[in-house]
């Protein structure tokens, strides 16, 4: 096989990464990086250096190399840096840190996405714009181009299609950073609508929507799969199978990146081979399936920068050309990014690159040599594709999720056979759509079948035991497996090396899965309570028998308690406690829902916030739950747990928090141990406690500290519950000062361990021969 021209790759990852950086600098400071580039450039093409004869075509190449990365940077440098000055132009960077409140013109450029707020309120929709004007209560309007992201309070932001011009009047607010974003425009009244859409763009939202109603009747998983395998529309997706494909490496499914466009190409590829037609025909049914597929997914920046990569990726492997193609990819890179600085901090389009250079560099050298081994060819390709795809995007995924995926590829190859007629069939129904309806029902309701496939593998992927390894996080984990991951390729093109290589990996996953199976530590054997980490929020586990627990609140989001209750093996919840109804205790209740059996939900009979306890009402309704306010006395036993509602003893009106201080504060006992859980009881409630039961009612041996460390606690009740063990559930970096040092202070005088979420991870408090011990499963959530 030929190998690959890389004159062009230098060139491409110098721009990308000068952009990169860039993007994080003032305009003097990029200007500053690109005229420092152009000049080493300079210098490095007119430097004479005089070698013997024997390295003077090395010192050409290295000496070509150079100039051409320098180059890059420049160029990357200096295209962002142009773009950074018209994001910090005085007159519009002067409004926002005023704060001011204006009227805007937008163009929208791409799809809206809904946000999910607290529960029993509306979601927040983000909405990414180009601003062209702006017109200030008090000062000139402004005519301009510059990006902004709008944070929409009214449903109507949601149908926008890009491309949409609107006006609203809204809050101009500071953006993140590190991105070409100017500004952040909170609105809270709907859009106006300034004409409308380009007819590709209407055309697009009209089939996607016909898509949608065709996969209405079907059950939320498939149904809310298929769209997303077709046009990346995961609007209707259930979240906990998101997370499966997530854990599976099998993401790019449901999301238009280069993966997706590459799957859709392939099948096509598949058939034009099969008709044995030419290179010229091949490229030409491509491109019109691609234009297609554009349509389709609606053209907008996202989508058009994956059909880039995935073209290239698909056309260069098909035409068996990747020394003509990698210089291509090099150039679309340098084109997109120059075009578009702030692709360079975008991680879909990272993946897009990197799955697309695994496509023209790896997976051909891998195809070939099974072919070698006597495979057939579309086994062949079937195991070298994606097994290419995910050791190329490998250290990205690592880097984002802290963890290497050991299920990643298996799933990909299982799930290949499914994803042609699952495509092809929502392609259909999208289609078939607008002029037969019950067709397009038909093809949806056939497509569902393979579908189905694909949400069995993720579900039970993400289920095997020890399927991703810790890995660590961030840019230093990415460059890492990055480094490792060049270092085996490059290595393994020797015979000698590629066999000491299988047998080290061999003996390594024999050796040391085993461990991670029969001895994972986690849960550790006799745990008797687990404060689970979900950020800044409560979820509290006791067991309850073999794979059934309580769950006492469920942090603020779904997936965390979701995760933790699927490492302790929770199948079955016997019952669901709700502390209070503030969202960093109920916002994620859906997670401890998910794929578990719940007997009953409790709460206080309290009414406030009643947002709060309307959701709390929907989700046990939806599932069929029984749910009860419950007061002091009432009592629950289940299979070595024994647990008694002691607080509030009366109803707390014009305190600091009154949700707060109306908190069910309950006293369990395990397997003979007292366990104290006050919910975010404060000082009041607390007080109150003591005065009506005395200290010997709260005495306690492990403390679930009350309102994850906040200083409003009563140091009378923190001395009479004088526990041993002292659990803090606190979010990493939180804006309010929790947990108190005071607090922790004063609990570690009086003899207590004292340990937190946001340092340790799940907490478990564990029996041991001599009383209690803590083990701490070591993972805080960012």
């Amino acid at each position: 096989m030929t190998a690959p021209d890389l004159r062009l790759a230098g060139f491409a990852v110098a721009l990308w990464l000068a952009a990169l950086a860039a993007l994080h600098l003032t305009f003097r400071g990029g200007l500053g990086v690109a005229t420092v580039a152009f000049l080493g450039a300079a210098v490095t093409t007119l430097l004479r250096v005089r070698v013997g004869e024997g390295h003077a075509g090395a010192w050409r190449v290295a000496r070509f190399l150079m100039a051409s990365m320098l180059l890059g940077a420049g160029c990357g440098a200096a295209a962002t840096a142009a773009r950074v000055a018209v994001r910090d132009a005085g007159p519009l960077a002067a409004l926002v840190a005023a704060d001011a409140t204006v009227r805007v013109e937008l163009t929208v450029r791409d799809d809206p996405r809904a946000i999910a707020g607290s529960p029993g309120l509306p979601p927040t929709y983000l909405v990414s714009v180009d601003l062209t004007g702006v017109h200030p209560e008090d000062a000139p309007s402004m005519r301009l181009s510059a990006r902004a992201l709008v944070l929409g309070a009214d449903p109507a932001w949601r149908p926008l299609l890009p491309g949409q011009r609107v006006s609203a009047t809204g809050r101009l607010l500071a953006p993140r950073g590190g991105d070409l974003r100017a500004a952040v425009v909170s609105v809270k009244d709907p859009p106006r609508l300034v004409g409308r859409s380009s007819p590709a763009q209407r055309a697009a939202g009209f089939l996607r929507a016909g898509l949608q109603r065709a996969c209405a009747p079907l059950p939320d998983d498939v149904g809310g799969l298929l769209p997303g395998l077709v046009v990346g529309d995961t609007s209707r997706m259930d979240p906990a199978l998101e997370e499966d494909f997530r854990a599976t490496g099998m993401t790019h499914l449901n999301a238009v990146s280069g993966a997706n466009v590459a799957i859709i190409l392939g099948v096509v590829l598949f058939v034009v081979r099969w008709t044995r037609a030419g290179p010229v025909v091949t490229a030409l049914i491509c491109a019109a399936a691609l234009v297609g597929f554009v349509i389709l997914a609606r053209p907008s920046p996202s989508v058009v920068r994956a059909a880039a990569m995935g073209a290239i990726g698909l056309l260069g492997l098909a035409a068996g050309r990747p020394r003509a193609a990698v210089p291509a990819l090099a150039a679309a890179v340098a084109a997109l990014v120059l075009a578009d600085p702030e692709l360079a901090g975008d991680v879909g389009f990272a993946l897009s690159v990197l799955a697309t250079a695994g496509l023209l560099l790896i997976a051909p050298v891998w195809r070939d040599a099974l072919r070698r081994r006597g495979w057939p060819v579309v086994a062949a390709d079937a195991l070298a594709v994606p097994a290419a795809a995910q050791v190329a995007c490998g250290p990205v995924v690592a880097a984002m999720s802290g963890s290497v995926s050991l299920v990643a590829v298996p799933a990909n190859l299982l799930v290949v056979p499914a994803i042609a007629p699952a495509t092809l069939l929502g392609v259909s129904a999208a289609v078939l759509s607008p002029v037969w309806p019950a067709g397009a029902e038909f093809a949806a309701w056939v497509g569902q079948w393979p579908a189905r496939w694909l949400v069995l593998v993720a579900t039970h992927g993400a289920r095997v035991p020890a399927g991703a390894v810790p890995w660590p996080g961030g840019v230093g984990g990415a460059l890492l497996l990055g480094a490792l991951t060049l270092a085996l390729l490059v290595a393994a093109r020797r015979p000698a090396v590629r066999r000491l290589v299988a047998v080290v990996a061999a003996g390594a996953m024999l050796g040391a899965l085993p461990v991670r199976l029969l001895a994972s530590g986690w849960p550790p054997p006799r745990w008797i309570v687990v404060a689970c980490a979900v950020g800044q929020g409560d979820a509290v586990v006791l067991p309850a028998g073999k794979g059934r627990a309580v769950v006492v609140d469920a942090g603020p989001e779904p997936s965390a308690v979701d995760r933790c209750l699927r490492r302790l093996g929770i199948r079955e919840v016997a019952l669901f406690v709700v502390s209070h109804f503030h969202v960093d205790h109920i916002g994620g209740m859906a997670g401890v829902f998910r794929g578990r059996t719940v007997a009953a939900v409790v709460t206080p009979d309290w009414p406030e916030p009643p947002a709060g306890r309307a959701a709390v009402a929907a989700q046990a309704a939806a599932a069929r739950v029984p749910m009860a306010a419950v007061r002091p006395g009432w009592a629950f036993a289940v299979e070595g747990l024994a647990m008694t509602v002691i607080g509030p003893v009366e109803p707390l009106h014009g305190t600091n928090s009154d949700p707060n201080n109306n908190s069910l504060v309950l006293r369990a006992r395990v397997a003979g141990r007292t366990v104290l859980l006050p919910g975010d009881a404060e000082a009041e409630e607390q007080q109150e406690l003591l005065h009506r039961l005395g200290p010997r009612a709260v005495r306690a041996e492990v403390l679930k500290v009350a309102h994850h460390g906040s200083a409003y606690q009563s140091p009378e009740f923190v001395d009479a519950v004088d526990p041993a063990v002292a659990l803090v559930s606190v979010g990493r970096g939180n804006d309010y000062g929790h947990p108190n040092a005071a607090l922790l202070s004063r609990l570690g005088r009086e003899g207590a361990r004292v340990l937190r979420t946001d340092e340790g991870g799940d907490l478990a408090v564990v029996l041991t021969g001599g009383g209690l011990a803590v083990v701490a499963r070591g993972d805080p959530p960012e």
